[in-house]
């Protein structure tokens, strides 16, 4: 089953043990920004996109669904 980007969000975040208020705080986020996201209403800026990938580690590639085989070697 593919996930969603908000999905994704969802999942790291709630690894973390961390509620969408205080992702927002560490991002500069609202919480209802967050909510939007996870939920699909909303798509996050290039900035967001980069702010998500330095906080939870993780490459925009994951974030956005792309398969390794689409990756440049």
């Amino acid at each position: 089953m593919k996930l969603s980007f908000g999905e994704k969000i969802r999942n790291l975040r709630e690894d973390m043990d961390l509620s969408q208020a205080e992702l927002g705080q560490a991002l500069n986020m609202t919480q209802r920004k967050i909510s939007y996201i996870e939920c699909g209403k909303s798509e996050p800026s290039v900035e967001d996109m980069i702010a998500f990938c330095h906080f939870f580690k993780v490459s925009a590639d994951y974030l956005l669904g792309i398969p390794n085989e689409y990756r440049r070697k």
